[in-house]
């Protein structure tokens, strides 16, 4: 069945989305808004909140019709009450500059909505770049404070305030922790009982391997191969890791000969199209002294229920091994502060140096502020390593050329309550966090 019906079978009661705020926000301001994200994270469903009418372009009755529509007549397609949503936009590239086009002779805000889990295979039939007309927002799984497993007495942005007051967690130990990192912020699981709503992650990863990834640009690709990198992402998430690593790796740890490193990268970049992979930039700061600061990347799925489906790992095993445990609550956290962060008009970087001085996640705002996070699973002795480190690279960053953190903060995937160290570091259990 449909991933998209799935989700509609099982979301019982619309729960509302920071993505509602910031799609009314672009409606305002631009005339077309393009929501993007993975498959089954909930862009439709957000966008039928506010839609007037609705056309499925991937609607297995009509789609040759309006495949054929599109082009000879795609204004015909655009006709109804606005805003109009036209779900999976990217089947028909033609209807972008007829969008475009629309918007530009009415002159108005809020006509069209356009959602979509994947980037257009062929984009040359788009010939403006929509600059003008169409805002972007980028939908991703749940965080835990939209699913109701973070109650949100922590304010991201009231940190960037300076606006703190010590709050007690929702409870989570460590068998319902490892159960959120499996379960995944899919919408359409969280009505569902543990065995299925894990279920339905192997699915999505299963959708994913044998069909999604070849139609992200329209090349065949091996089912068993993209199950292969896959894993590999899993193993280093968190990590900046070449290609030639994750090669290494697929060598390592799999019997079958591997592909080339060019073919590994054609995989990585499908994979990014269909919005599976985001991974997160490097923090390049203003420093004291001059020393060697990353560039790469650091790898993550956009949802941490990926890589324990696609290594076969579920709760239990995770309990039973708290270093994978703690690198999938990062993929977690970072998720989380994603979503957090572009509610606040900001972006999530990474930093590491020469020296393996790293942080996790700098929660960096448009306006300039910023904050540094480093993420552990709880306990004294994490905290205070995470401490350590965050006022470590504070004291490094030259306050003359640009702002000093707006604050600091380790984000702990177990605690009972959020406070302020002496040393004012904020110490933060992610189940009570919210934007």
């Amino acid at each position: 069945m449909h991933l998209k019906i799935l989700a509609q079978i099982f979301m019982k009661k619309y729960r509302e989305r920071i993505a509602d705020i910031l799609l009314r926000d672009q409606l305002e301001a631009t005339g077309v808004v393009l929501i993007q994200g993975p498959k089954w994270c909930g862009k439709t469903t957000t966008a039928e909140q506010v839609a007037k009418s609705v056309i499925y372009m991937d609607n297995p009755s009509n789609r040759a019709a309006y495949m054929s529509l599109a082009q000879s007549d795609p204004m015909v397609l655009l006709k109804g009450d606005n805003p109009r949503l036209i779900d999976e936009w990217q089947l028909s590239p033609s209807l972008w500059d007829a969008a475009r086009f629309d918007v530009s002779r009415k002159g108005v805000p809020g006509l069209y909505i356009f959602t979509g889990s994947s980037v257009p295979v062929d984009s040359s039939q788009i010939t403006h770049s929509g600059a003008g007309r169409f805002g972007k927002l980028t939908m991703r799984p749940m965080s835990l404070w939209e699913s109701g497993d973070s109650n949100g007495a922590i304010s991201l942005g009231d940190l960037f305030n300076h606006n703190f007051s010590a709050a007690q967690s929702l409870p989570i130990d460590i068998e319902k922790l490892s159960f959120l990192i499996c379960r995944g912020g899919w919408p359409g699981v969280l009505e569902l009982k543990p065995k299925a709503a894990l279920l339905q992650s192997r699915n999505y990863v299963d959708v994913v391997a044998e069909s999604d990834i070849s139609r992200a640009d329209g090349v065949s690709r091996s089912n068993a191969f993209a199950r292969r990198l896959m894993r590999a992402y899993a193993r280093h998430q968190g990590q900046q890791v070449s290609v030639g690593t994750l090669y290494t790796d697929i060598q390592n740890h799999d019997d079958e000969p591997s592909l080339s490193e060019d073919t590994i990268t054609s995989y990585i970049n499908a994979l990014k199209k269909i919005f599976v992979i985001e991974d997160v930039v490097a923090w390049n700061p203003n420093l004291r002294s001059k020393t060697a600061i990353r560039t790469s990347d650091t790898r993550y799925f956009v949802d941490p229920s990926i890589a324990t489906a696609i290594c076969g790992i579920g709760p239990k095993e995770l309990v039973q091994d708290l270093n994978t445990l703690g690198l999938l609550l990062e993929t977690m956290c970072v998720r989380d502060l994603r979503v957090y962060a572009e509610a606040l008009d900001g972006t999530i970087c990474h930093y590491r140096d020469k020296n393996g001085l790293e942080c996790d996640a700098v929660v960096h705002l448009r306006n300039g502020n910023y904050g540094l996070v480093e993420i552990k699973l709880g306990g004294d002795n994490l905290v205070n390593e995470g401490a350590k480190t965050l006022l470590n690279l504070a004291s490094k960053i030259d306050t003359s050329k640009m702002k000093e953190p707006a604050f600091m903060m380790v984000l702990t995937g177990l605690g009972e309550f959020a406070y302020r160290r002496t040393d004012g570091v904020y110490v933060v259990p992610v189940s009570c966090l919210k934007y």
